[in-house]
C-alpha cells in the first residue's frame, strides 16, 4: 500500500489533520504533492541511495517531503529543530544529503550554515526564503503531479538523540522491493489493531524515529493521523475527544503531566474512544504506568526498541501487569544477556541486552561505534542493561554508562528517579554519579519542582528523607540541586550527559 493506491480509491479521505489549525490534508493532497517533490528531486539529479536532510517543526509539508524521499528510494534525515546550528551542521554534512529543507520557524539556525554544508547542492525554506535558500513551495509547483517512471522504496535515516555523546546516525538496508509492494509486517495492525477507520494521534515532534515511522506507517495503510503541533497535557486529553481518537503513541513524560493536571482538569475530558495507547522510549515508573491503566483501561501497550530497528519487544496491559516493570518479551528477535566479558547469563541476572535474529543497522561513517555495538555472536546492543524473568519477559535496569559505582556499589540511578518522580513536589527528576574522594562517585538528584518557590533546603531533606523511606540509603541522593526546567528531548529522553558533565567539569575546576 501508499498514499497513490488510496488516493485513486479515495481521494478526499483525510491523510492528516494538524490539530491546533485544523488544516486538513487530503490522500490526492499529499499524493500530488509527494509526486511534486519527486519530481524536483529527480530533476535536481538524485537517485536511489542518495540522501536528502529536513530541519522542520511539525508543519504541514513534513509529510509531503517524507513522501516524495520515500518514494523516489531517498534517505531522508529529519533533524531536531532544538539542536544548535553546529549540532545541525554536523548532521547533515555527516549524512551526505544533497538537498536540505527547512522553514520559516528554523532560519535561524538554517541561516547560519550558509557555506558550511560543502556536499549539498540545494537549499530550499518553506513559508518564505533568505538568501542561500530558494522557495519550496515555489520550486515543486512548476513540477508534474503524476508519479516519476521509476519510483522505489526510500527509507529514513535518523541520528540518535545524542543523550551519551554526538548524534549517530543510524543507517539501514533499503528495502528490495518495489514501492508500495507490502511490509513483511504492519505493526499498526497486527498488533495495535488500527484499520482505515481508525484515528491516530501524534503529540511527539515528527523528527524522531517512532513518531516519524508510526504516522509514515498510518498514513502508508490508510490510517488518520493526528498531529499535534507542541505537546501539553490538557491539549492532548481536549484532542482525544474532540478528534475521537482511537490509536496513540506516549513516552513517559507526558504520562505524567497529565497525571498531575488537577483532577477536575484531567477528568473533565471523555478519553473513552481510545482502544490503544502505545508508550516507549524511556522507562515509565510502576506506579505511573499503574495510574495510567486505571485511568484509561487496559488499552496501555508498550515496546521496547530502538531506531537501529535491530528488534522489537513488546507487551499489552494484561502482561503488563502480570509482570509489573517489564517492557515485554521478544516478537522478532532473540535476547540475550551477558555479562562484560561476553558470556549468557542465567534468568534474573542483569546484564548488557543484546538482540539476536533482527535487522541490520551500521552508524554511518563510524565503523568503530559499529563494532562497540556488536557482540562476538553477531547480536547487536543499544547499550541498555537489564534481565529476562523466568517467562522470558525482559526488565530494563538502566543504560550502562549512567551505572553509578560508589564504594564499589553499582547503582542504577533509574531506581531513585522511579520514586523520586511519584512525590507531589515533582515534575521532574534526574540522577546520577558526582565525584567523591572517599568513594569515588556518590548519588546526586537534579529535580524541577511543581512549584520552584518551594526549592530549597526544606524541600531538599524532604524528598532525601522521602527516597530513604523506600530505598536502601546508598541508592538515594546524597544531595538535591532544582532547576527551573530539565534538559529533556521532546520525545521523554533526558539529556542526563549534560547535566553530569556539567557536575564533573565543576568538579575539576581549581
Amino acid at each position: 500500500m501508499h498514499p497513490g493506491i488510496i488516493a485513486a480509491e479515495t481521494p478526499q479521505k483525510t491523510a492528516y489533520i494538524m490539530a491546533d489549525s485544523g488544516q486538513v490534508v487530503t490522500y490526492q493532497e499529499l499524493e500530488e504533492t509527494s509526486n511534486q517533490g519527486a519530481h524536483l528531486f529527480r530533476s535536481l539529479g538524485l537517485q536511489r541511495g542518495d540522501h536528502i536532510a529536513i530541519l522542520l517543526e511539525n508543519h504541514p509539508r513534513f509529510f509531503q517531503i517524507c513522501w516524495a524521499a520515500q518514494r523516489s528510494g531517498l534517505y531522508y534525515t529529519a533533524i531536531s529543530y532544538r539542536l544548535q546550528p553546529q549540532e545541525v551542521e554536523y548532521i547533515v554534512n555527516n549524512c551526505g544529503a544533497k538537498v536540505f529543507i527547512t522553514s520559516e520557524s528554523c532560519a535561524h539556525a538554517a541561516g547560519a550554515l550558509v557555506g558550511k554544508m560543502p556536499v549539498v547542492e540545494k537549499c530550499y525554506m518553506l513559508d518564505t526564503s533568505i538568501d542561500g535558500f530558494a522557495s519550496w513551495e515555489a520550486a515543486v509547483a512548476e513540477m508534474p503531479k503524476e508519479p516519476i517512471a521509476d519510483e522505489m522504496e526510500g527509507a529514513s535515516m535518523l541520528y540518535s538523540s545524542g543523550t551519551t555523546g554526538y548524534p549517530k546516525g543510524i543507517k539501514k538496508p533499503l528495502p528490495a522491493h518495489p514501492y508500495g509492494e507490502p511490509e513483511a509486517i504492519n505493526l499498526l495492525q497486527i498488533l495495535y489493531g488500527a484499520d482505515a477507520d481508525s484515528i491516530y494521534l501524534s503529540p511527539a515532534p515528527l523528527y524522531h524515529a517512532a513518531p516519524l515511522g508510526f504516522t509514515m506507517g498510518c498514513l502508508r495503510y490508510g490510517t488518520q493521523v493526528v498531529v499535534m503541533e507542541h505537546f501539553e497535557a490538557e491539549l492532548a486529553l481536549r484532542y482525544i475527544q474532540d478528534y475521537a481518537i482511537t490509536h496513540s503513541q506516549w513516552v513517559p513524560t507526558m504520562f505524567v503531566r497529565m497525571l498531575k493536571l488537577p483532577e477536575d482538569v484531567r477528568l473533565a475530558y471523555d478519553v473513552s474512544s481510545l482502544t490503544c495507547a502505545i508508550h516507549a522510549a524511556a522507562p515509565c515508573p510502576v506506579p505511573i504506568k499503574e495510574q495510567m491503566i486505571d485511568w484509561w483501561g487496559p488499552v496501555i501497550h508498550e515496546y521496547y526498541a530502538g531506531t537501529e530497528g535491530n528488534g522489537f519487544v513488546q507487551l499489552n496491559s494484561e502482561e503488563w501487569l502480570a509482570h509489573k516493570g517489564s517492557v515485554g518479551k521478544a516478537l522478532n528477535c532473540e535476547l540475550h544477556i551477558c555479562d562484560d566479558e561476553g558470556n549468557e547469563l542465567p534468568a534474573g541476572e542483569p546484564g548488557a541486552i543484546y538482540m539476536g535474529g533482527g535487522g541490520e543497522f551500521e552508524y554511518y561513517r563510524d565503523p568503530e561505534k559499529t563494532a562497540d555495538s556488536r557482540h562476538p555472536q553477531g547480536w547487536t546492543t543499544l547499550g541498555d542493561v537489564g534481565y529476562v524473568d523466568d517467562d522470558g519477559y525482559l526488565f530494563l535496569t538502566d543504560r550502562k554508562h549512567f551505572m553509578i559505582i560508589s564504594g564499589g556499589v553499582n547503582i542504577y540511578p533509574q531506581e531513585a528517579e522511579n520514586v523520586l518522580i511519584m512525590h507531589d513536589a515533582v515534575i521532574d527528576v534526574a540522577v546520577f554519579g558526582i565525584p567523591n574522594e572517599e568513594f569515588g562517585e556518590e548519588v546526586k538528584a537534579v529535580v524541577q519542582p511543581k512549584n520552584m518557590a518551594d526549592a530549597g533546603p526544606e524541600l531538599e531533606i524532604t524528598l532525601m528523607d522521602y527516597c530513604r523511606a523506600q530505598l536502601s540509603h546508598i541508592k538515594c541522593p546524597r544531595s538535591i540541586d532544582f532547576r527551573d526546567e530539565l534538559p529533556r528531548h521532546p520525545t521523554g529522553k533526558l539529556y542526563k550527559r549534560l547535566l553530569k558533565d556539567e557536575y564533573w567539569a565543576n568538579a575539576r575546576s581549581p
